[in-house]
């Protein structure tokens, strides 16, 4: 199983804003890595688990930002995750009232979804998918 993405990262000036919000977000689960400024992060079930157990997501980990965050309308500066949620525009408008900002509304991408991307309050850039349309028809339908 080489050259598969089984890990991310994300970024934190002040990790504990982070982790409450996407505690909140999207209800994943966060533990310390003994006393290092690393949290793992718990996905949620169908995701790669300890023994290597292949899934259909990843987990990953939030780290101390090593230096200033992104400021507004800087460039991408690392990578990019987009994440499965059930209902893109409900999970875009959550994460603005839970601090996040948008950057792409959510729009519908014919035999994709409804796609969206957003910052979280660090500046982070962060997309999520729906495969539910506007309309309530699925991206995957025939």
């Amino acid at each position: 199983m080489a050259n598969l993405v089984v890990h991310f990262e994300i970024h934190a000036s002040e990790p504990q804003r982070l982790i409450d919000f996407y505690s909140e977000l999207l209800g994943w689960g966060f533990e310390q890595f003994g006393e290092t400024p690393y949290w793992t992060i718990a996905t949620g079930e169908g995701a790669i688990n300890e023994v290597n157990t292949p899934g259909f997501g990843i987990n990953g980990g939030l780290a101390l930002r090593e230096g200033p965050r992104p400021e507004p309308g800087a460039p991408v500066n690392g990578g990019n995750i987009v994440v499965s949620v059930d209902d893109a525009d409900a999970a875009y408008a959550r994460a603005i009232e839970l601090g996040g900002a948008g950057a792409v509304p959510p729009e519908e991408l014919a035999g994709v979804g409804r796609v969206a991307y957003l910052h979280d309050p660090d500046g982070n850039l962060f997309g999520i998918i729906s495969d539910t349309l506007a309309d309530g028809s699925s991206a995957t339908a025939s």
